[in-house]
């Protein structure tokens, strides 16, 4: 069931990550610099400025265009994403996100290169399998991880230009070597930082730079009933024979089994819960991780145990389907 997750989690990352590509060839979303406005879905979506200035609306109807295009559409999209992030936490960056989509690729093969999800780390740690086989690191691996994380920054950043810019121009002009030097400049500059990234900071940037992500941890700890990774202490005892597989696996290097305040970054993408049934299967045990909410819930958030007003317990954890 949890390897079905997991494979469901990856179809709505790739399906994300190729909306992500193909939005502005296709016109779904991007904003035109050459004619000074966003086009949504094929069409022109302006405040109607213009119109006002050439006086063919009044202020009146000026208004009601940037109120109904402007202000309402930010906040039914902002209001969303927040109420979201109350109930489950940072679910689009787990599910959805293109930049996490290229941090787990990347984390995977460097994990194969060097038995470390990223540089940082002091020691490298064992990659248990179901099993219970052991994968070492092997260093042939590392220059496939270096091309992906080159080609991974080369691909953000001629995307991110077609957003600006007509991309039937920059497609072609890539194509045939005739990029402008503004152009070239954008796609040549934005690789070298993205690489970088990618290589080095991937993790810091989803942690501490990605104001998405930010925003929807800071409404996710207001909220001491939304959705969690609770721990089933009563059966602690069970992780004496396990790598710590849940540790080792989270690709934004937290600690599962804790309070839910350190785990502030958690993207919710189920992954420890995955490890830690694969480690429990061969025992003919239930997984000790579990996303809970509600009461169940508190007792992460609080890291005390629960009280008969919650009225739930450690032995009470309910699992969300």
């Amino acid at each position: 069931m949890r390897v079905e997750r997991q494979r469901l989690r990856s179809w709505f990352q790739a399906g994300f990550f190729s909306l992500f590509v193909l939005a502005p060839p296709l016109d779904l979303f991007r904003f035109d610099l050459n004619l000074n406005h966003f086009l949504f879905l094929g069409m022109h979506w302006t405040l109607g400025l213009d119109e006002l200035v050439a006086g063919e609306i009044s202020g009146l109807e000026a208004g009601f265009n940037i109120l109904i295009r402007g202000f309402v559409p930010l906040l039914l999209i902002g209001g969303g994403l927040i109420w979201i992030a109350l109930r489950y936490g940072r679910l689009y960056c787990g599910w959805l996100c293109p930049h996490f989509s290229v941090v787990e690729t990347i984390n995977r093969l460097m994990f194969r290169a060097s038995g470390k999800q990223t540089i940082w780390e002091k020691s490298p740690q064992p990659e248990q399998q179901p099993d219970g086989a052991i994968i070492k690191p092997e260093k042939k691996f590392w220059p496939l991880t270096w091309l992906a994380a080159l080609g991974f920054a080369f691909l953000w950043a001629v995307v991110l230009l077609t957003y600006l810019l007509p991309p039937s121009e920059i497609y072609h002009n890539l194509l045939h070597g005739s990029l402008t030097p503004n152009q070239a400049r954008f796609i040549g500059v934005g690789t070298l930082l993205l690489f970088i990234e990618f290589m080095f900071a991937r993790h810091l940037f989803c942690r501490f730079g990605c104001a998405i992500g930010l925003f929807q941890s800071l409404a996710w700890m207001a909220n001491d009933r939304g959705m969690v990774v609770g721990f089933d202490r009563n059966r602690a005892r069970l992780c004496g024979d396990c790598s710590n597989a849940c540790d080792n696996i989270c690709p934004m290097r937290l600690k599962p089994r804790t309070i839910k305040r350190r785990m502030f970054t958690c993207t919710e993408c189920a992954q420890c819960i995955s490890a830690c049934e694969q480690v429990q299967a061969p025992l003919r045990q239930k997984t000790l991780l579990h996303w809970v909410t509600d009461e169940a819930a508190i007792t992460v958030a609080t890291g005390r145990p629960a009280t008969a007003e919650t009225g739930s317990s450690d032995n009470d954890l309910q699992e969300v389907s």
